[in-house]
């Protein structure tokens, strides 16, 4: 015979991110209480990064990367997830917003739902309290869930456990441009290779094209534009998954125009027997379609560094 809920010893997750979020739910659905602890909603309490505090916030990019599960691995963890009654993709699913083969979404409405969702829960306890220790040993069993923005006392207790010297974290700015700003004379709508997203938008990313003396200028602006410096609590060597895209460009000229500004699969409507030398694609940011976000373009650039060189990428002029 299964126990009920009440007799039960409750799982306590640390951190109210993505995680955490997807642990307490798949716990609360087996039948198990839940307490979720999460401390940004503590009057004076944040984090360095997050903007709000809704659970399953996203801070960097609004995708979850490709939602195709026949021909790439993320695309099948989305569809196994999909099919454990995952909340982080039910929520993601009703607020897509076009992207392609990629899966991605409105952010705020995105974290919203996740979180009604987890409150509304009869099996889950949201407390909005910072755990500033490891936990008690009457916590039976506990989840760790607060990712690399821990706060600063249980990252210490936590270091002084595992004897790693760090925890490391890096802030990406992920500059977003107003569509209303977007030169269409010059960009032009389409997916790459024209594929159709899980919303059946073949044409949902914006394009910039370069020609070769563009992309040089461009280059030549990122590597000399002014840095910002880092926080105390930002840790390098960077994550070659999240480069700051002047990082990318002192590997080597070439690099962006083999990474986010790559000129594959897509033609210029105005003019299809000229190839680009690169491309700059701009991905919807929320569901009124009036923000895009630069694809690729994490950046230390300082902000009047940025408004002064992405505004040479042919469209952006005057975004």
């Amino acid at each position: 015979m299964i126990p009920s809920p009440a007799k039960i010893s409750p799982i306590h997750v640390i951190g109210g991110g993505l995680a955490g979020s997807e642990a307490a739910w798949q716990a609360a659905e087996a039948g198990v209480p839940v307490i979720l602890h999460e401390m940004r909603g503590v009057p004076g309490v944040k984090t360095d990064a997050h903007h709000t505090d809704g659970l399953a916030e996203l801070v960097c990019s609004n995708s979850f990367r490709s939602d195709d599960w026949e021909h790439n691995a993320v695309g099948l963890l989305h569809a196994e997830m999909r099919a454990l009654g995952s909340v982080i993709m039910a929520c993601a699913d009703i607020n897509q917003v076009p992207a392609g083969g990629a899966l991605a979404v409105d952010r705020d409405a995105f974290s919203q739902a996740v979180t009604a969702r987890l409150q509304a829960h009869p099996l889950i306890t949201v407390v909005r309290e910072e755990i500033a220790s490891l936990p008690p040993a009457d916590w039976d069993n506990v989840i760790v869930a607060t990712g690399p923005l821990t706060s600063p006392a249980l990252a210490e207790a936590i270091l002084n456990v595992t004897d790693e010297e760090s925890l490391s974290f890096f802030d990406a700015i992920a500059p977003i441009v107003h569509a209303d700003s977007i030169d269409f004379d010059i960009a032009w709508r389409q997916s790459r290779y024209d594929k159709e997203g899980p919303g059946g938008d073949a044409a949902a990313y914006v394009n910039c094209p370069m020609n070769k003396a563009e992309y040089d200028a461009f280059i030549d602006a990122l590597l000399s534009g002014p840095k910002a410096e880092f926080k105390e609590w930002e840790n390098v060597p960077y994550f070659d998954g999240c480069l700051p895209i002047e990082v990318m460009a002192e590997r080597g000229r070439e690099t962006l125009r083999h990474g986010p500004m790559k000129p594959v699969g897509l033609t210029n409507p105005r003019d299809p027997q000229v190839k680009a030398h690169a491309i700059v694609q701009l991905r919807q940011d929320n569901a009124l379609g009036t923000l895009f976000n630069i694809v690729g373009f994490q950046t230390k650039l300082k902000h009047g560094a940025q408004a002064e060189v992405f505004r040479m990428i042919p469209g952006l002029q005057n975004a």
